[in-house]
């Protein structure tokens, strides 16, 4: 008996009533809008909500403001540079000066303590470069820029046996490393402002007994040494606030911070006028940092890495640089003893790193500048200042022990490491 084929008929459907038909739609519709609202999983392809890793050994504030010196006794063999680096300054060229224990003052190593008891990594110079290949990196500010930028030239020299010296766009110093197209430069700027000596016959003081005449700040003119490189690196490290100390210190003339010097006053201009009534040291300063930060967050493109570095602290025991002040130390000092060296509130010779530092946080504060706070770690080091070993005859005689810049290779090799660090975190979390 042939198969007889039955018909075929589509499936039947359950009949729901209109109702429950819409309420599922419209459950469907807030079930899909929720989706779109939580937060990616881990695994998910999507990078617009991917968090950052965590910053490297060196790359987090804490890590500088958290930690301790500890002996390491291999980091003087680790050395990525020596007395003969061709962008050394003589006076902070303690190798090639015969500075005693300098061996000593490079085997102290800076553990932070978020680094599970590891110092932050010295720097690769042939990756960084590599990583950096084709871009420039500017520092502007005083002397103490141009000391850690002498030992950021030398450790990048290691990985570029062509690296030779740079000095355009009105660069005080710097070096081009041809192997990678990377430019590293100086910009000295000490008040960051446009300052001028006007003898007294040109001052608005001549009438005051003993005025030699004024130096003129104009707070709200930026030097001409760095007006116009705004746009041209991919990273800019600022400072200023030394020069509290640092410009009568070359003038030989004494002064404290919180007063003008009798022969040679600063006078703080505003619109090409004397500003009424004048400004003391620290408010003249304060204008300063106001405007040139107004400044750098209008002209410097938002791409731009920005860091500004803390004050360096100076170490004069004793007395002030002109007052026979030492800083012969063997040793770092012991945490318990910064204070009795720093806090303002002991009136102390080396009290304006704090004092300086308040206001420069006060100034970035909102701003996308990021703070190098290079201040706490760099106090303990009152054993790695040249002091006595300038490396010219009759320098201790005529301008005092140096307690304030820092002996090469030395301190700023540890400031080297973790701007590498940080700058490399930044450039890749974007």
């Amino acid at each position: 008996m042939a198969h007889q084929r039955h018909p075929s008929f589509p499936p039947t459907w359950p009949r729901f009533p209109p109702a429950i038909l819409a309420v599922l739609a419209v459950s469907l519709a807030l079930f899909y809008t929720a989706s779109l609202l939580l937060p990616h999983s881990p695994s998910s392809n999507s990078t617009n909500h991917r968090r950052p890793p965590p910053p490297p050994c060196g790359g987090a504030a804490t890590d500088l403001a958290a930690g301790r010196w500890a002996r390491d006794p291999l980091r003087p063999a680790r050395s990525l540079y020596d007395g003969t680096c061709s962008f050394h300054r003589n006076a902070w060229n303690c190798l090639r000066n015969g500075r005693e224990g300098i061996e000593s003052i490079n085997s102290w190593a800076w553990y932070p303590d978020r680094c599970g008891g590891e110092a932050i990594p010295r720097i690769d110079p042939e990756a960084f470069l590599s990583f950096m290949r084709g871009r420039r990196i500017g520092f502007v500010g005083d002397s103490l820029n141009e000391n850690f930028l002498v030992a950021f030239l030398c450790a990048l020299r290691s990985a570029d046996g062509g690296a030779r010296k740079w000095k355009r766009k009105g660069a005080w110093r710097g070096g081009y490393f041809p192997k990678f197209d990377v430019t590293v430069a100086y910009h000295r700027a000490v008040l960051l402002a446009k300052y001028t000596w006007q003898p007294a016959e040109h001052s608005t003081n001549q009438d005051k007994k003993g005025v030699k005449g004024i130096y003129r700040v104009d707070v709200d003119a930026p030097a001409a040494d760095w007006v116009n490189i705004t746009k041209f690196y991919d990273v800019l490290m600022f400072n200023t606030g030394h020069w509290v100390k640092e410009l009568t210190h070359h003038q030989f003339v004494r002064w404290g911070p919180d007063k003008f010097p009798t022969e040679t006053p600063l006078v703080f201009y505003r619109g090409g006028e004397p500003i009424d009534p004048p400004l003391g040291i620290f408010d003249g300063l304060k204008v300063v940092l106001q405007s040139m930060i107004s400044y750098i967050e209008k002209e410097v493109p938002k791409k731009t890495i920005k860091f500004w570095r803390t004050q360096s602290p100076r170490h004069f025991h004793g007395g002030d640089w002109d007052r026979n002040g030492s800083c012969l130390f063997s040793e770092p000092l012991r945490k318990n003893e910064l204070d009795s060296w720093f806090d303002p509130r002991n009136k102390g010779v080396n009290k304006e790193a704090r004092e300086v530092n308040s206001l420069v946080q006060q100034a970035v504060f909102g701003t996308d500048i990021k703070l190098l706070n290079l201040t706490h770690l760099s106090e303990f080091r009152a054993d790695a200042h040249p002091a006595v070993w300038l490396g010219k005859k009759d320098a201790v005689a005529i301008w005092g022990q140096d307690c304030m810049h820092w002996c090469l290779p030395g301190l700023p090799d540890i400031w080297v490491d973790v701007l590498a660090a940080q700058i490399l975190y930044n450039m890749e979390a974007g």
